[in-house]
């Protein structure tokens, strides 16, 4: 039978980002979506679940190393660099798959609490990551990285990915709540050989490749040197011809923009990490200018820190404006479509990201419960936009659900004991530090 979500508002994600007033949400038997809108057209009986205030997609964080929950707030004053290979890989090195597990599995816990229902990761013991959000039940597009260092041989990290596609398929579990992807690191730390076999073995199983590109000012010195630009040497090595989501695209130029926007490519804009690590202010308004498909990405929750993707929605709005200089540049509206449709467009996924017929069912209850409702539901539909955006943010989200199946009630997980998983953080990350 359908479960039918009914709310006073419901916003579905769509282009014009319209706001429906007396709105459900149909669910059925798979977690698939048959119907979005007024109340009123709603087909059929439905076993109706009454809620107050707003639904909305689940959110889509387009770039996360959620596992690093375990090294919160490690170094949190250094520049990238710095940061990476004085604190973080010497910490990373001491990481077994359990702790990766139970970082994992607080990290997704965070997100759902918060409204995120789908994250693309890049981490190490990536099979004890997908285990950990099968048993949140949260989304993943998932990778463990490929990357040249001392005692990491990238050939055998690209032959594990293959094996694990060809054995379990791009997407598995429950709801298809599992996809794998190729995790390339970055240009800067693999060789053009390294990108040029994982373009290979990507366009052939028609699978996702997250990389790192042009973060840092610094970072890629020896590739601009060579080959322009970072996203020249992509498109030289075959990335740009697939599927590729480009991971904080800080410092590009217009021909770079130009060339992503011509392949196809996806960015995730990293607004949070990137101010707090000093890499910049990514060209967001010159990137949706071009048709670059863009999404929000929170980074690690080392590099930001945590996994809240509100506050990217409001960041990218924030530091659009400022660098600009133009209070129109990106809407509230705007940026909540970063943060679902874009960022299912930038994971090239055409099943999640917006309530639509045939849509995956991940939706996200907010109550009203708070002082930025004060005013009520009944003002204009760009006022409302704006005090959930500017004001509410992810404070009042309640409830969530997805493929249909609910995994956040009353704002806590369904599933997992948080107070147990952060204890079993506490105790991983005393060891790290040691």
């Amino acid at each position: 039978m359908i479960h039918r979500l009914s709310a006073p508002v419901v916003l579905p994600a769509d282009p014009d980002c319209s706001v429906v007033r007396d709105g459900v949400v149909d669910i059925d038997d798979t977690g698939r979506i048959t119907y979005c809108g007024p109340a009123a057209s709603a087909p059929g009986q439905a076993r109706v679940t009454e809620l107050p205030g707003i639904l909305l997609p689940g959110l889509v964080n387009t770039h996360a190393h959620s596992p690093m929950v375990l090294l919160r707030g490690m170094g949190g004053d250094l520049p990238l660099l710095r940061w990476l290979r004085e604190v973080i890989w010497p910490a990373e090195a001491k990481l077994r798959p359990d702790d990766v597990h139970a970082g994992m599995l607080l990290g997704s816990v965070e997100m759902l609490r918060r409204g995120v229902t789908t994250s693309a990761e890049m981490y190490f013991h990536a099979e004890r990551m997908a285990d950990a959000v099968l048993a949140t039940g949260a989304r993943v597009v998932l990778g463990g990285p490929i990357i040249d260092l001392p005692g990491l041989d990238w050939r055998a990290m690209l032959a594990a990915a293959d094996r694990w596609i060809d054995t379990d398929g791009l997407r598995f579990g429950p709801g298809e709540r599992v996809e794998l992807s190729y995790a390339a690191h970055s240009a800067y730390m693999l060789p053009p050989e390294a990108l040029r076999e994982i373009a290979e073995a990507a366009a052939q199983r028609h699978a996702l490749v997250q990389i790192h590109v042009a973060e840092a000012p610094d970072e890629d010195e020896k590739q601009r040197a060579e080959y322009g630009s970072v996203p020249r040497l992509l498109d030289e090595v075959g990335l740009l011809d697939g599927r590729l989501i480009a991971a904080h695209a800080v410092h590009l130029s217009d021909e770079d923009i130009a060339l992503l926007a011509a392949r196809g490519a996806g960015v995730a804009h990293c607004p949070g990490s990137n101010a707090k690590l000093a890499s910049g202010i990514a060209r967001l308004t010159d990137l949706r200018a071009a048709s670059v498909a863009v999404g929000l990405g929170t980074d690690g929750p080392a590099s930001n820190d945590d996994l809240d993707l509100w506050e990217e929605v409001q960041l990218s709005a924030m530091l659009a404006r400022v660098s600009t200089q133009d209070s129109t540049a990106v809407s509230a509206a705007d940026a909540l479509l970063l943060a679902t449709r874009g960022g299912a467009q930038a994971l090239g996924r055409d099943d999640i990201g917006s309530l639509e017929p045939g849509h995956w069912a991940d939706v996200v209850h907010v109550d009203l419960d708070d002082p930025a409702f004060a005013t009520g539901l009944d003002v204009p539909d760009d006022q409302l936009l704006a005090n959930l955006v500017w004001a509410a943010g992810s404070r009042r989200v309640r409830d969530v659900w997805v493929a249909g199946e609910q995994v956040v009630a009353g704002g806590e997980s369904v599933r997992i004991d948080r107070a147990e998983a952060q204890a079993k953080v506490a105790t991983a990350s005393a060891r790290i530090r040691n």
